[in-house]
Protein backbone atom coordinates (compact mmCIF):
# COMPACT_ATOMS: atom_id res chain seq x y z
CA UNK A 1 0.00 0.00 0.00
CA UNK A 2 2.72 2.50 0.93
CA UNK A 3 4.88 1.74 -2.13
CA UNK A 4 8.04 2.94 -0.38
CA UNK A 5 11.03 1.87 -2.46
CA UNK A 6 13.33 0.88 0.42
CA UNK A 7 11.94 -0.93 3.48
CA UNK A 8 13.37 -0.46 6.95
CA UNK A 9 15.69 -3.22 8.11
CA UNK A 10 13.93 -4.88 11.10
CA UNK A 11 17.27 -4.78 12.95
CA UNK A 12 16.66 -1.04 13.40
CA UNK A 13 14.34 -2.05 16.25
CA UNK A 14 17.35 -3.41 18.14
CA UNK A 15 18.83 0.09 18.05
CA UNK A 16 15.53 1.64 19.15
CA UNK A 17 15.08 -0.83 22.03
CA UNK A 18 18.47 0.04 23.48
CA UNK A 19 17.33 3.61 24.07
CA UNK A 20 13.56 3.77 24.47
CA UNK A 21 13.90 7.18 26.12
CA UNK A 22 15.31 8.58 22.89
CA UNK A 23 12.82 6.89 20.55
CA UNK A 24 9.85 7.99 22.66
CA UNK A 25 11.12 11.57 22.90
CA UNK A 26 11.68 11.69 19.16
CA UNK A 27 8.26 10.20 18.54
CA UNK A 28 6.56 12.73 20.82
CA UNK A 29 8.11 15.60 18.88
CA UNK A 30 7.17 13.98 15.56
CA UNK A 31 3.53 14.04 16.66
CA UNK A 32 3.82 17.66 17.78
CA UNK A 33 5.37 18.65 14.45
CA UNK A 34 2.63 16.82 12.55
CA UNK A 35 0.02 18.86 14.44
CA UNK A 36 1.98 22.05 13.67
CA UNK A 37 2.10 21.13 9.97
CA UNK A 38 -1.67 20.69 9.89
CA UNK A 39 -2.17 24.10 11.51
CA UNK A 40 0.33 25.68 9.12
CA UNK A 41 -1.59 24.33 6.12
CA UNK A 42 -4.78 25.91 7.49
CA UNK A 43 -3.03 29.27 7.90
CA UNK A 44 -1.35 29.17 4.48
CA UNK A 45 -4.31 27.84 2.44
CA UNK A 46 -7.55 28.91 4.17
CA UNK A 47 -9.47 29.09 0.88
CA UNK A 48 -9.49 25.28 0.55
CA UNK A 49 -12.48 24.37 2.72
CA UNK A 50 -12.00 20.61 2.71
CA UNK A 51 -8.30 21.01 3.48
CA UNK A 52 -9.10 23.28 6.43
CA UNK A 53 -11.63 20.79 7.78
CA UNK A 54 -9.33 17.79 7.45
CA UNK A 55 -6.31 19.63 8.86
CA UNK A 56 -8.34 20.80 11.85
CA UNK A 57 -9.23 17.19 12.65
CA UNK A 58 -5.67 16.06 11.99
CA UNK A 59 -4.13 18.66 14.31
CA UNK A 60 -6.35 17.45 17.14
CA UNK A 61 -5.56 13.80 16.45
CA UNK A 62 -1.81 14.40 16.27
CA UNK A 63 -1.87 16.26 19.58
CA UNK A 64 -3.80 13.35 21.10
CA UNK A 65 -1.02 11.07 19.87
CA UNK A 66 1.55 13.41 21.42
CA UNK A 67 -0.35 13.23 24.69
CA UNK A 68 -0.46 9.42 24.56
CA UNK A 69 3.28 9.16 23.92
CA UNK A 70 3.91 11.59 26.77
CA UNK A 71 1.68 9.56 29.10
CA UNK A 72 3.72 6.43 28.32
CA UNK A 73 6.86 8.40 29.08
CA UNK A 74 5.45 9.72 32.36
CA UNK A 75 4.46 6.21 33.42
CA UNK A 76 8.05 5.11 32.80
CA UNK A 77 9.58 8.19 34.50
CA UNK A 78 11.06 9.40 31.22
CA UNK A 79 11.24 13.20 30.90
CA UNK A 80 10.34 14.68 27.53
CA UNK A 81 13.68 16.32 26.96
CA UNK A 82 14.50 18.74 24.17
CA UNK A 83 13.50 18.51 20.54
CA UNK A 84 16.02 16.83 18.25
CA UNK A 85 16.80 17.97 14.72
CA UNK A 86 15.28 15.55 12.21
CA UNK A 87 17.93 15.08 9.50
CA UNK A 88 15.58 12.89 7.43
CA UNK A 89 13.05 15.73 7.19
CA UNK A 90 15.84 18.18 6.39
CA UNK A 91 17.03 15.98 3.51
CA UNK A 92 13.49 15.51 2.16
CA UNK A 93 12.95 19.27 2.06
CA UNK A 94 15.89 19.64 -0.33
CA UNK A 95 13.80 17.95 -3.03
CA UNK A 96 11.48 20.91 -3.44
CA UNK A 97 12.58 24.08 -5.20
CA UNK A 98 11.99 27.41 -3.52
CA UNK A 99 11.05 29.68 -6.36
CA UNK A 100 8.98 30.18 -9.47
CA UNK A 101 6.11 27.93 -8.51
CA UNK A 102 2.43 28.69 -8.42
CA UNK A 103 0.53 28.76 -5.15
CA UNK A 104 -1.19 25.53 -6.16
CA UNK A 105 2.17 23.85 -6.86
CA UNK A 106 3.37 24.87 -3.41
CA UNK A 107 0.26 23.30 -1.88
CA UNK A 108 0.74 20.08 -3.85
CA UNK A 109 4.40 19.92 -2.77
CA UNK A 110 3.42 20.38 0.87
CA UNK A 111 0.76 17.67 0.62
CA UNK A 112 3.21 15.24 -1.02
CA UNK A 113 5.83 16.05 1.59
CA UNK A 114 3.34 15.35 4.40
CA UNK A 115 2.21 12.14 2.68
CA UNK A 116 5.80 10.90 2.52
CA UNK A 117 6.45 11.58 6.19
CA UNK A 118 3.23 9.79 7.15
CA UNK A 119 4.09 6.84 4.87
CA UNK A 120 7.56 6.41 6.37
CA UNK A 121 6.23 6.85 9.91
CA UNK A 122 3.58 4.22 9.20
CA UNK A 123 6.22 1.84 7.91
CA UNK A 124 8.48 2.44 10.92
CA UNK A 125 5.56 1.93 13.33
CA UNK A 126 4.79 -1.38 11.59
CA UNK A 127 8.41 -2.51 12.00
CA UNK A 128 8.32 -1.51 15.67
CA UNK A 129 4.97 -3.22 16.31
CA UNK A 130 6.17 -6.48 14.74
CA UNK A 131 9.64 -6.61 16.28
CA UNK A 132 9.82 -4.77 19.60
CA UNK A 133 9.85 -6.94 22.73
CA UNK A 134 7.89 -4.44 24.84
CA UNK A 135 4.24 -5.59 24.52
CA UNK A 136 2.73 -2.25 25.50
CA UNK A 137 4.75 -0.46 22.84
CA UNK A 138 4.09 -3.19 20.25
CA UNK A 139 0.33 -2.71 20.69
CA UNK A 140 0.66 1.08 20.74
CA UNK A 141 2.68 1.19 17.52
CA UNK A 142 0.34 -1.26 15.80
CA UNK A 143 -2.56 1.07 16.58
CA UNK A 144 -0.69 4.17 15.42
CA UNK A 145 0.46 2.42 12.25
CA UNK A 146 -3.17 2.25 11.11
CA UNK A 147 -3.68 5.92 11.89
CA UNK A 148 -0.58 6.97 9.94
CA UNK A 149 -1.74 4.92 6.93
CA UNK A 150 -4.98 6.91 6.93
CA UNK A 151 -3.08 10.20 7.09
CA UNK A 152 -0.81 9.16 4.21
CA UNK A 153 -3.85 8.30 2.06
CA UNK A 154 -5.62 11.53 2.99
CA UNK A 155 -2.68 13.72 1.94
CA UNK A 156 -2.31 11.92 -1.38
CA UNK A 157 -6.04 12.14 -2.10
CA UNK A 158 -6.05 15.87 -1.33
CA UNK A 159 -3.06 16.43 -3.64
CA UNK A 160 -4.88 14.61 -6.45
CA UNK A 161 -8.09 16.53 -5.75
CA UNK A 162 -6.44 19.95 -5.96
CA UNK A 163 -3.95 19.11 -8.71
CA UNK A 164 -4.10 17.15 -11.95
CA UNK A 165 -4.19 13.50 -10.77
CA UNK A 166 -1.79 12.23 -13.45
CA UNK A 167 0.69 15.04 -12.79
CA UNK A 168 0.46 14.47 -9.03
CA UNK A 169 1.04 10.74 -9.49
CA UNK A 170 4.10 11.41 -11.63
CA UNK A 171 5.46 13.85 -9.05
CA UNK A 172 4.78 11.31 -6.28
CA UNK A 173 6.65 8.54 -8.10
CA UNK A 174 9.71 10.78 -8.54
CA UNK A 175 9.54 11.79 -4.90
CA UNK A 176 9.40 8.10 -3.89
CA UNK A 177 12.61 7.55 -5.85
CA UNK A 178 14.27 10.48 -4.09
CA UNK A 179 13.08 9.32 -0.66
CA UNK A 180 14.64 5.88 -1.18
CA UNK A 181 18.03 7.54 -1.64
CA UNK A 182 17.47 9.65 1.48
CA UNK A 183 16.29 6.82 3.75
CA UNK A 184 19.29 4.70 2.70
CA UNK A 185 21.41 7.11 4.79
CA UNK A 186 19.30 6.44 7.90
CA UNK A 187 18.17 3.49 10.02
CA UNK A 188 21.15 3.56 12.33
CA UNK A 189 19.85 5.64 15.23
CA UNK A 190 17.05 5.57 17.77
CA UNK A 191 14.85 8.04 15.93
CA UNK A 192 11.53 7.43 14.20
CA UNK A 193 13.11 8.41 10.89
CA UNK A 194 16.73 7.94 11.99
Amino acid sequence: MLKLRLPTDPRWVNIAEKNLEEILTDHAYCEQKAASTAISLIVQFPEYTELVSKMSELAQEEMEHFQRVHQIMEKRDIPLGRERKDEYIHELKKYFSNGGRSRLDVLIDKLLFAAMIEARSCERFRVLSENIQDEELADFYHELMKSEAGHYSMFLLLAKKYGDPDDVEERWQKFLDYESDVIAMFGKSERIHG
